[in-house]
C-alpha cells in the first residue's frame, strides 16, 4: 500500500469496504483472535505506522499504534476485534444489501474498527507531524476484556473513544454491569419417583420469579437478563443443584453496593419463605457505570467537529457494558461513539449503514486532527 503525500488526509470508501469486507469474512471470536490479528498487524505496518504488538497470553495480543517516538496520547481510539461464536459457521461472512453490510461483526465492532484504521490509513498520508492519538485494537471484549485490562496496565491516556455501535450519537454516559450467579439445592431422585426428591430446578424458577418482580419493580432504569439456567447432574434423575446466570445493566448514576445488597436480601427473604428453598447467590463481575460532563474541553471539542460535519449532537448512556466500563475502571474517560446500532449486535441479522461506516471514518479523521 504506497504512502502518499497529500497534506489534506481524506477518507476512502472504496479502500474502507474492502477493509471492512476482509475483517468480517475472517472468524475472530473471543480467545481465536489470532487470523484477524496477523491481517490487521500487517495490513497496519504497510501504511507505515508505528505498529506495536502487546502480548495478552501465548497466542494473543494487543496491535498499539502511537505517533513515533512516544508512548503517550492524548486521545487513543480502541476497538475490538472479537466477535461472539457464530450462529451458523457456514454463514457468517460479509454480505451486502443495498447500503447494508452484513455479518458476524458487522455492526460490533468490525465496522469501528475499520472506520478507525481507514482515518489512521489517512493520517499515514499526510505530512506534518501526527497529531497525539492512538489506535488500540485488542481482543477478548465478548468474554472477559481481558485486551482492555492488559492495555491499561502499559499504557496511559486520558481520553478514549470506543466504537461501539451507537447509531453515530456520542454516549457520555455508560450504564453499569453486574454479572450474578444464583444457585439452589435440591434433593436427588429417580425421575419417575420425583415426589421422593426435591427438584432444584423448581426451587429455582420460584426465586428468578422474586428476581425479575424486583427488576421490574425498581424505578431506577434496571435491565436485567437470565442468561443461562442448567441443572445438575444430567440424566434420568431428579436434579439436585441448579445454577442460573443473570446479566444485570444499571444506570449510570446507580448505586451498585445498593443493589448488591438488595439482591442479597432478596435471596435471604427467599430462602427462609420459601420451603426447602436453599439458594446461594455471587456476585460474579462488577463493572462501574460513569457519565462525563458535556463542559469538559475534549467534549466540547467533539462536539465542535460534529457541528463541521452538520451531525446532531444528541447525547446518549451507553446501556451495554463494553470496555468503556474497563477503561473507565483505569481513570481514563472513554467516549461510546460508532456506527452501527446495539439492538442488531449478537443476532443473526447483524448488519451496519456502509454510509455510517464512511461517516464514522471521516468523524475519527478529523476529531484526530482536533487534538
Amino acid at each position: 500500500m504506497a504512502i502518499t503525500t497529500s497534506t489534506t488526509p481524506e477518507v476512502k470508501p472504496e479502500r474502507l469496504k474492502e477493509l471492512l469486507k476482509k475483517l468480517v469474512d475472517i472468524y475472530s471470536p473471543s480467545g481465536k483472535e489470532e487470523e484477524i490479528l496477523q491481517f490487521t498487524e500487517d495490513y497496519l505496518k504497510e501504511t507505515g505506522l508505528n505498529v506495536k504488538k502487546q502480548p495478552v497470553d501465548e497466542n494473543r495480543y494487543n496491535i498499539v499504534v502511537l505517533p513515533p517516538k512516544t508512548d503517550e496520547v492524548d486521545l487513543c481510539f480502541v476497538g475490538h476485534l472479537d466477535t461472539v461464536t457464530a450462529h451458523d459457521l457456514d454463514d457468517f461472512g460479509f454480505y451486502e444489501e443495498e447500503d447494508k453490510a452484513c455479518g458476524l461483526g458487522s455492526s460490533d465492532m468490525k465496522a469501528g474498527c475499520a472506520a478507525m484504521i481507514e482515518a489512521f490509513n489517512a493520517l499515514a498520508e499526510r505530512r506534518g507531524r501526527f497529531p497525539s492519538v492512538g489506535l488500540a485494537l485488542v481482543v477478548g471484549e465478548e468474554e472477559e476484556s481481558d485486551g482492555a485490562k492488559t492495555l491499561v496496565r502499559e499504557y496511559r491516556f486520558p481520553w478514549a473513544v470506543v466504537a461501539e455501535p451507537t447509531n453515530m450519537l456520542p454516549c457520555l454516559g455508560h450504564f453499569g454491569y453486574l454479572e450474578v450467579l444464583l444457585r439452589t439445592r435440591g434433593k436427588k431422585a429417580h425421575s419417575s419417583m420425583p415426589e421422593l426428591g426435591q427438584n432444584a430446578i423448581e426451587n429455582m424458577l420460584k426465586l428468578l420469579l422474586r428476581v425479575t418482580e424486583y427488576a421490574t419493580s425498581v424505578s431506577s432504569g434496571l435491565v436485567y437478563n437470565i442468561r443461562q439456567l442448567s441443572g445438575f447432574p444430567g440424566g434420568f434423575v431428579v436434579p439436585d443443584t441448579c445454577e442460573a446466570w443473570l446479566d444485570l445493566h444499571l444506570p449510570p448514576d446507580s448505586r451498585m453496593d445498593v443493589l448488591k445488597a438488595e439482591l442479597e436480601e432478596l435471596v435471604e427473604s427467599a430462602s427462609r419463605e420459601i420451603t426447602s428453598l436453599d439458594a446461594y447467590i455471587r456476585f460474579e463481575n462488577t463493572q462501574s457505570g460513569y457519565r462525563i460532563s458535556q463542559e469538559r474541553p475534549l467534549v466540547r471539542k467533539l462536539r465542535e467537529v460534529c457541528k463541521n460535519m452538520k451531525m446532531s449532537w444528541e447525547t446518549q448512556d451507553f446501556r451495554s457494558h463494553s470496555d468503556g466500563n474497563v477503561l473507565w475502571g483505569a481513570g481514563v474517560d472513554p467516549i461510546i461513539l460508532g456506527p452501527g446500532r446495539l439492538e442488531t449486535a449478537h443476532t443473526p441479522e447483524e448488519s451496519v449503514n456502509f454510509s455510517q461506516v464512511v461517516q464514522a471514518a471521516q468523524l475519527y479523521l478529523s476529531f484526530a486532527l482536533a487534538i
